[in-house]
Order: structure tokens, then C-alpha cells, then sequence
């Protein structure tokens, strides 16, 4: 059963086009809302806390979705600008019935959508989105006078967050003579991401916290490193520290300028786990987490299990399998022995405590691990073509596999929202890759 409205991560896109207007975000809240108290025990009040990050579109979105929470007879608690992983720990921390997202994460700002949060801090499961789902089918309604909910802001969600996440760092350890550059992609932690690690002991240089509701993921944060390679480089900074728009992503940059992507600092928080004694069982990463890290953790005497690309089926095999490690190379980094859900601040606290207890830079822990080079090309085809019918094709994908037997591998995928084929070769060498990726894609009927 295909779900109609929400995607692998919440509904999303673009602001002022369908779903993304008040008229349906009021419905949404209203759906939402009757779900919660269809399942509520009897007498049993349902709060949920709405967070946001910091484009201009959030006003909006928010308003819209507490006037239909408020209309199924549901209590709302406003904490504003939060990290997407904020929301998730306040919920849980609150007792609340939801926890409520609104962010397009690192998208830019003309684009934005709502994600939901379980009582438990995690993602809804699909069962209470078909119902969500079915519930927005229906016309919007609205309860009682005497049962409608009621509005309240928490003013001290920021300080509560910076505890937690600091207490996800040894007591034994802190950050006294190292210099950070944080870029906060001028998002949702642009308020509490320097805090942290300014508190933790470290010197803090902040970039990225000037948002203005326009300029989120702005040529700036996880998705646009060259601002903080540049700016940990001119200040001679020990380490700079990227997360995306909701603060969910996280990437890494070395005081050489060299970037350090999820792939590589999973390694490093596997690696780190097992030095201390704590008992992985086995890491989670995704269909495009790099050969070589997924060679170099079973090295480790470590299983290794590849989800679907996204953090939602990371936390479902993590979950599945009761491991507590898992992520992917754009920077979602789950350490479930922290945290409910991926969290880009309490991922670098984890990496920095690596290297503060082994006293070894982000590049000497990862001497083992030479990164294999990743080609992706996408090819635009027909939305009839079927690419596992094509027997040219086939035997193309079979023959450079057996070229490149266990030095590298090939992963060929459609895009789940445009009319793409994406065709991925990682090899020990870039133009064997390169070529072995033309070779299939040459073969790709284009639209």
C-alpha cells in the first residue's frame, strides 16, 4: 500500500505549492490530532510539541497546524527554533503525546515540510501515518468549545537541549584547549550547537548563525562545506563541525582543510566503541556507504548491514537487529546508546571524544580506511523503461562486477522522485570507476 502524502521523511516541498499551504497544514494538524486521541487511554489528555527551523515559511506552517491540532480538541507546547533531534529528545523527556517538525532539513528555503515524532522520540511508523492519511480524506472538523486545546510556549527548551546533548560527553573528558569552527547552516541550531561546545570547554568561532529565514543551507552547512573548510583554515582552527538546516546531518573538517564525510566518521564511532569495551554487535550503514568502510569495520570483527538510502531505514534495521551504530555518508549518524535518533551535535561531541580519549586526530584514526572513489551518473529515462528487463544491460552490470571482483561494486537505483536512473561505481582507482559507470550508462535508453 503506497502512502498518498508522506514520503521517507515526512512531507515535504515547495512552500505555496500542494501540500505545502496553510489549508492543508490546519487539516494535517486536525488528522493528526484525532489519531492521537482515538488512541489515547480515557480521560487522557493528548500535548504535542511543534519545532521548527528558521525559514520564513515556518510561521506560516506553524500556525497553520496548531489552529488544526487545537480543533481536535489537542494541547500544543511552541518551543521555536529546534533541531530536529531537539524535538525528538524534548518529546520523549516531556512525556508529550507527539513531537511535531517543521524543516525541509537541507533543502534551501523555498521548500519546507512537518515531520512527526512518536511519544518515544522516534519516527512515526507507517501504521500511524496510513491513519493520519485516512483522516485527512475526511472533511475538517472541529470540537467542542469545551474540549478544544489550548496553546503554551516552553521558553526553556533551548537550555534543556544544551544539557542533554552535553551529557552525551564523558564527565571525565572536555574540550579545553581546542578551537571549533560550528557552522550552523544559519538553521535550527544556530542558538544552541556553539553553546554546547563553548560550554564543554572549547574555544568557539560560530559561523552560519545569522539566519534571516532566506538564507538556511545558504551556500553554508552540511551540504556546502567549502565555508567552513575555508573559515577553519584562516583561523587555524583544530576542527570545524558542519550540520545541515534541522541539525539532524553532520559533517567534519580536519584543521588541513581535509573533509571527513558519515561515511568515514562512522568508522571512527565504531572503532572508538569497540576500544572502550562496548559491545556493537554490528553497524548499519546504507546501499551507498563506501566498500572500503564497510571492509574495514568487518576488519574490525564487526557485521556490517546495508539498509535502503535514508536514516528512517537505518533506525528500522538498527532497531531490527538491536545494534546501536548506523548511518550514511551524507551525515546522519545514529548512536542509539545516546540518543532516539540521528543528532549532528551529539555525533561530533561522540567523534571528538574519540579523539580526545585515543589522542589522535580525525585523520589517524582513519588511517586504515582509503576511501574508494564513487562515480554516480544519472540518466533521465522514459518512466515506462525497466532497467532489470533490459538484457544488454544486464550483462554489462555482470561484467563489470567480475572486473572489478572484491575491489569494488556497482549500484544501479531509480530516483524515487524524478524520472532518473542512477548508476554507481566505486573502485580502488577513479577511472576504472568512471569508465565502468559510462559503460552501463551508455547502455541506458535516454528519454
Amino acid at each position: 500500500m503506497k502512502k498518498q502524502y508522506f514520503g521517507t521523511d515526512g512531507i515535504r516541498g515547495e512552500v505555496g505549492q500542494f501540500p505545502i499551504l496553510p489549508d492543508f497544514m490546519t487539516r494535517l494538524g486536525y488528522a493528526a490530532g484525532i489519531v492521537l486521541t482515538s488512541q489515547a487511554k480515557v480521560g487522557e489528555r493528548c500535548k504535542v510539541l511543534i519545532g521548527k527551523d528558521t525559514r520564513v515559511s515556518g510561521y506560516l506552517l506553524e500556525s497553520a497546524l496548531e489552529a488544526g491540532f487545537v480543533a481536535a480538541g489537542v494541547d500544543v507546547i511552541l518551543c521555536g527554533p529546534m533541531p530536529t533531534p531537539g524535538v525528538a529528545y524534548l518529546t520523549k523527556a516531556l512525556r508529550l503525546s507527539a513531537g511535531v517538525v517543521i524543516s525541509a532539513s537541507h533543502n534551501l528555503y523555498q521548500d519546507n515540510g512537518v515531520k512527526f515524532f512518536s511519544a518515544q522520540g522516534d519516527k512515526l511508523s507507517d501504521d500511524f501515518e496510513f491513519a493520519i492519511e485516512a483522516e485527512l480524506n475526511k472533511p475538517l472538523g472541529c470540537v467542542h468549545s469545551e474540549h478544544l486545546g489550548k496553546v503554551s510556549r516552553l521558553d526553556a527548551a533551548t537550555g534543556r537541549y544544551i544539557e542533554f546533548c552535553k551529557s552525551t560527553f564523558p564527565g571525565n573528558l572536555n574540550l579545553r584547549g581546542m578551537k571549533v569552527v560550528v557552522d550552523c547552516a544559519n538553521g535550527a541550531a544556530y542558538q544552541i550547537a556553539p553553546n554546547v561546545f563553548r560550554e564543554l570547554g572549547a574555544e568557539v568561532i560560530a559561523i552560519g548563525v545569522e539566519p534571516n529565514g532566506r538564507n538556511i543551507n545558504d551556500h553554508c552547512g552540511a551540504t556546502a562545506p567549502a565555508a567552513l573548510i575555508a573559515k577553519v583554515k584562516d583561523v587555524g582552527a583544530d576542527i570545524g563541525i558542519a550540520l545541515d538546516g534541522d541539525a539532524d546531518r553532520l559533517q567534519m573538517v580536519d584543521k588541513t582543510g581535509r573533509l571527513f564525510n558519515g561515511d568515514e566518521l562512522l568508522y571512527v564511532l565504531a572503532n572508538d566503541r569497540l576500544q572502550r569495551g562496548i559491545p556493537l554487535g554490528g553497524v548499519v550503514g546504507t546501499l551507498m556507504t563506501n566498500l572500503a568502510v564497510e571492509k574495514a569495520i568487518k576488519e574490525l570483527g564487526v557485521q556490517f548491514e546495508r539498509a535502503a538510502v535514508g536514516d528512517r531505514y537505518v533506525l528500522e534495521l538498527l532497531k531490527q537487529k538491536s545494534w546501536i551504530l548506523g548511518g550514511e555518508g551524507s551525515g546522519h549518524l545514529l548512536c542509539l546508546d545516546q540518543h532516539t535518533t540521528g543528532d549532528g551535535t551529539i555525533a561530533a561531541l561522540q567523534v571528538l571524544a574519540a579523539m580526545s580519549q585515543q589522542k589522535r586526530s580525525l585523520a589517524q584514526l582513519l588511517d586504515s580506511v582509503k576511501i574508494y572513489p564513487q562515480v554516480l551518473l544519472n540518466i533521465k529515462i522514459q518512466s515506462t523503461y525497466d532497467w532489470k528487463a533490459d538484457e544488454k544491460l544486464k550483462v554489462q552490470i555482470s561484467k563489470v562486477e567480475a572486473d572489478l571482483q572484491n575491489a569494488g561494486r556497482v549500484l544501479i537505483r531509480p530516483s524515487g522522485t524524478e524520472p532518473l536512473l542512477r548508476v554507481m561505481v566505486e573502485a580502488q582507482d577513479e577511472a576504472i570507476a568512471l569508465k565502468s559507470a559510462k559503460s552501463i550508462a551508455d547502455l541506458v535508453p535516454i528519454a
